[in-house]
């Protein structure tokens, strides 16, 4: 298939000569209201990075060819664009627009509004912004540049999901992530698994079907109050993702390449000077040596991260279409791992009828696969065994023999210096305990849109969102014994989801009397998704019947190939909204939708109503304002919306497990059931100044969600239940958004754009159930506990702390601290705010962006750390060693006497290690940041017979460097885009930046 898109791209490319030559345009533009010159009015060609500016005459001149559209901008008018024909001169009047807010912008369903009525917050980024230092997962590109969003990279490496999260954690048991809309459709996000305490990977996200470079903008609706109408599908907010189409006129080719290096930004501070004593595993001899250092770096390598794309789009008046072809093709830091993608999109747009009716279709396609993804976790790590590693042995014997024959067994055996239950040679994990996974993706919709009238229409549109995952992983026998059967095992899972969704929408507008204006769209849907529905396998301990043959025939009798099904909903829904305006300064929007759903059958709660108020005021547009301010805008909403109800929830039923035997369900029926309600209420402001030089938008939000879905035990053990669900439980969210843009320069040759987007968000759990001493775990591992408790906050941390006195001192028995009996809290995992500063300058030719992301406050946790220090290997117990003792503030019970030094290995072996005193492993979140960075070229090939109309090349760099942090791991890179294991470290793969060149180029 690729090697037909590339000969069809060569045929295309054969045609560029017999293209017509550009030719010397040139012209006045004019202010429409008194006919006087504009000097600094932006003149492009559509498409293209070819521009100029007029001088202080009003004059321009630029190379164009017949047919190129000519678009004139100017800071307080309207873009005006004009088709270059015979006439080599073109004179424009700018018509003034004083808020240039008469944008139309999408809203929730695809529906179209003017920006300035908008009643909510809502932010878009641009095509520009996202690829403009190109990253796998397009939403990691989004992270500083709206505000009220937070978003975690996976710390798998490429391919990877991302967590995405809109102005906090609503739900105690449900989902808090947003979502996702492709024009105007929902589209499945789900996740195909995530690492956990203990071990696993990340599988990526429904995300990553998207090709980058095939998208127009990205607006995010952060709250209820905006995604109302996508009922309780978009409780959490909403990412309205809308694509490019084609465009009228000359049939455009774009070529976009990029390749960039990716390293490691960290490791852990290690020692090498003490090795071991004897035989032992851990590191704690005290005599010095001379130790090999560099078989730490020399596991990791460069990466390596191809990105390509070509995209054809042009059209006739009555239609138009696009398509595109991308690929991504990536090396990570670890050996052997690879990502691959191959996406394809086609969008055509058809008016027929007269112009009547419009017809248009979409089809997207993503065949992603990936090996060796590095997990997470103490178990099938191979970090565990190259951190652990003594450091007097020679690495090295095990890196070139990693394994050996074992002539008892005949097959290839595991050689390592130790059998122990998290450490492995991490070679051996490479090369003999492949993760493999392979997802295909085909998303297909069509829109059928009829003008009745002028003012009114109808369309219906239809969905079809399918995909098929394949994941496998081999442990060859001799494995780590602690989690695989010595003749090995398999895991195998092979599941197809699918999404299939329509809706109708009637439009109408109309002007109910020279004051009045009435815009409204009613509407209904369907959507049936099917996720998770296949078969698996894990033989686990239970093992294969000969080693390493992985196939269904060589499972054991008593290991069955399960049939799976994560979950079927069926959700049906009306909807209607209305927005009277009045004199186009005062608008009122009233939203309002009921549900049905599948996931609330049997409770007589499954129909659902969600109500939403708001109004919006044009100060501006109501009183004479000071010269200074371009634009005033008050805006306040609420919402009342409810939470989706998770599959299985309502009548549990038993499972199957791999050895063929039921698991009973001992969760009794939740029967009664009704929906999480989030009531939401928002105001805010929107300001301009000097002709939109300079723009201050501030939203302050209050989201208390109620009803949670809690689990508590049964009052009685009546049916062999010993839980079961109630409605309970408040959780409460307060925040402040706030986005700062300035142009603070600009001139015919020199233009600076920054933007500052703040966030704080205070969450609090008021309340979790007729159990008001009630823990619930979030997650957990040894010495990490994330909790809810009553009065807390969501992403409490628990660890145990140093025992104390009152004089603060730490207290010692027989020679080693000791750490309190129970968990306590000690931070939060969230940050108390955040901040995203995003610059552009261009000066002639040249382009300059950066962005730097900074969170205050907050805590993190390394369990890795922990373990280092433990074994003896990390750098802080050299130290310790060289320094003869540990210095610390303690009192000894035992013996009554102050204790002013330790030693080192009693020291960290009791603080350190599985089960420490985990307050020593705290960090604060506290991190500034450059996340990226590009310096560009944009070519002047306007007087080349070149077929070529834009050529920019452009250096580019992500996640380059920190300017401060505390912990010592990137404390923003998830082991988990879930909900729990949140701002944990463990043996994450190291945090990664990558720089190097993107080439673009318009035919």
């Amino acid at each position: 298939m690729i090697k037909r898109l590339m000969v069809c791209f060569v045929l295309i490319l054969g045609t560029f000569p017999l293209l017509a030559q550009n030719k010397t345009v040139t012209g006045t533009v004019t202010d429409a209201t008194n006919g006087g010159p504009l000097p600094g009015v932006n003149v492009l060609v559509q498409g293209t990075t070819n521009g100029t500016q007029t001088d202080f005459d009003g004059n321009y001149t630029i190379e164009a060819a017949e047919g190129d559209v000519l678009v004139f901008s100017y800071l307080g008018t309207k873009n005006q664009s004009v088709t270059v024909g015979a006439s080599n001169t073109i004179d424009v009047a700018m018509e003034e627009d004083a808020s240039q807010l008469d944008e139309v912008v999408v809203t929730a369903l695809g529906i179209k509004r003017q920006e300035k009525t908008l009643t909510y917050a809502q932010q878009t980024v641009k095509s520009d912004e996202l690829t403009k230092t190109r990253d796998p997962n397009f939403m990691n590109a989004l992270s500083g540049k709206t505000a009220g969003v937070e978003i975690k990279k996976s710390s798998s490496g490429a391919g990877g999901s991302t967590k995405i999260l809109l102005r906090g954690n609503k739900s105690l048991s449900g989902d808090s992530s947003p979502l996702f809309v492709i024009d105007g459709i929902p589209m499945a996000n789900n996740k195909g698994g995530q690492p956990g305490m203990w071990g696993g990977t990340d599988s990526g996200d429904g995300l990553s079907a998207i090709n980058p470079d095939d998208i127009e903008s990205i607006s995010i609706l952060r709250g209820a109050n905006a995604a109302v109408l996508y009922g309780s599908q978009g409780a959490n907010g909403v990412v309205l993702i809308t694509t490019k189409s084609g465009k009228e006129g000359k049939t455009t080719v774009t070529v976009n390449s990029s390749y960039t290096f990716e390293h490691y930004l960290e490791l852990p501070d290690l020692q090498f000077k003490y090795g071991a004593i004897g035989s032992a595993k851990e590191s704690w001899d005290t005599t010095p040596g001379d130790y090999a250092s560099d078989y730490v770096e020399d596991f990791f390598q460069t990466g390596h991260n191809f990105f390509n794309s070509v995209s054809i789009s042009g059209g006739t008046e009555k239609t138009q279409a696009y398509f595109s072809y991308g690929n991504i093709s990536a090396s990570g830091i670890t050996p052997l791992n690879k990502y691959l993608k191959n996406n394809f999109t086609f969008k055509q747009s058809t008016k027929l009828f007269n112009d009547k009716v419009t017809v248009t279709s979409n089809v997207i396609g993503a065949f992603e696969s990936s090996r060796n993804r590095l997990p997470s976790g103490y178990y099938l790590n191979p970090l565990t065994g190259l951190y652990f590693f003594p450091r007097n042995r020679n690495f090295y014997d095990y890196k070139e023999n990693y394994e050996v024959f074992d002539e008892t067994r005949n097959i290839m055996a595991q050689n390592w210096f130790v059998s122990d239950h998290h450490q492995s040679n991490p070679y051996w994990i490479i090369n003999n305990e492949p993760q493999k996974d392979k997802r295909d993706r085909f998303i297909g919709n069509l829109s059928l849109k009829y003008d009745i009238l002028d003012n009114l229409n109808i369309q219906v549109r239809g969905n079809y969102d399918y995909a098929t995952v394949l994941k496998t992983q081999e442990h060859a026998a001799t494995s780590n014994s602690t989690n695989v059967h010595p003749n090995g095992a398999w895991d195998y899972q092979k599941y197809e989801d699918k999404l299939i969704y329509t809706d109708a929408i009637l439009n109408y507008n109309t002007a109910l009397s020279d004051d009045f204006s009435l815009n409204t769209s009613l509407g209904a849907s369907y959507q049936k998704t099917e996720y998770g529905i296949g078969v698996q396998v894990n033989t686990g301990t239970l093992g294969l019947l000969y080693p390493n043959e992985f196939y269904f025939q060589n499972l054991p009798t008593n290991v069955q190939v399960q049939s799976i099904t994560s979950g079927t909903v069926i959700k049906e829904g009306v909807f209607l909204n209305v927005q009277l305006g009045y004199k186009e300064m005062l608008f009122l929007d009233v939203s309002g939708r009921n549900d049905w759903a599948s996931t609330l059958a049997l409770t007589g709660n499954d129909s659902y109503f969600y109500p939403s108020i708001g109004v919006t005021a044009l100060l501006n547009e109501m009183i004479e304002m000071p010269e200074a301010i371009s634009f005033a805008k008050l805006r306040g909403s609420w919402t009342q919306v409810g939470n989706e109800v998770p599959f299985n929830r309502i009548n549990p039923q038993n499972t199957i497990t791999a050895n063929g035997g039921v698991n009973r369900n001992t969760t009794r029926p939740f029967l009664d059931a009704k929906p999480e309600i989030i009531t939401s209420s928002e105001f805010g402001f929107d300001l301009r100044f000097f002709q939109n030089r300079l723009g201050l938008d501030f939203t302050y939000y209050n989201i208390k969600s109620e009803d949670q879905y809690i689990a508590v035990p049964t009052t009685s053990g009546e049916g062999g239940y010993t839980q079961e669900y109630i409605n309970a439980g408040e959780i409460l969210n307060q925040g402040v958004e706030i986005t700062l843009n300035t142009i603070p320069v600009q001139n015919e040759n020199f233009e600076w754009s920054s933007s500052f987007n703040f966030t704080s968000n205070k969450n609090e759990v008021i309340d979790i159930g007729p159990d008001d001493e009630r823990i619930f775990n979030l997650g957990s591992s040894e010495g990490y506990y994330s909790r809810l408790v009553e009065g807390g906050k969501f992403n409490d941390l628990y660890v145990y702390k140093f025992l104390r006195d009152d004089q603060g001192r730490i207290l010692f028995s027989e020679g080693a601290p000791r750490k309190t009996d129970l968990p306590e809290l000690i931070g939060n995992l969230d940050p108390k705010a955040s901040l995203g500063w995003n610059n552009s300058v261009s000066y002639k030719r040249f382009t300059f962006g950066a962005l730097i992301n900074a969170k205050f406050g907050g805590k993190v946790f390394s369990q890795t750390q922990s373990m280092l220090d433990g074994y003896g290997v990390s750098q802080v117990t050299a130290d310790a060693r060289d320094a003869g003792a540990v210095v610390v503030n303690g009192y000894d019970e035992s013996t009554g006497t102050a204790v002013t030094s330790v030693d080192p290995e009693t020291w960290y072996r009791a603080v350190g290690d599985r089960n420490g005193i985990g307050e020593a492993y705290v960090y604060d979140r506290t991190n500034v940041k450059l996340s990226q960075l590009s310096i560009g070229y944009n070519f002047d090939l306007s007087k080349t017979d070149l077929p070529i109309k834009a050529a920019s090349l452009s250096f580019i760099g992500n996640n380059l460097f920190f300017f401060y942090k505390d912990a010592p791991f990137d404390p923003e890179l998830a082991i988990s885009t879930n909900q729990n294991a949140q701002g944990l470290d463990n043996f994450n793969l190291p945090s990664t930046g990558t720089y190097g060149f993107n080439l673009k180029l318009t035919f």
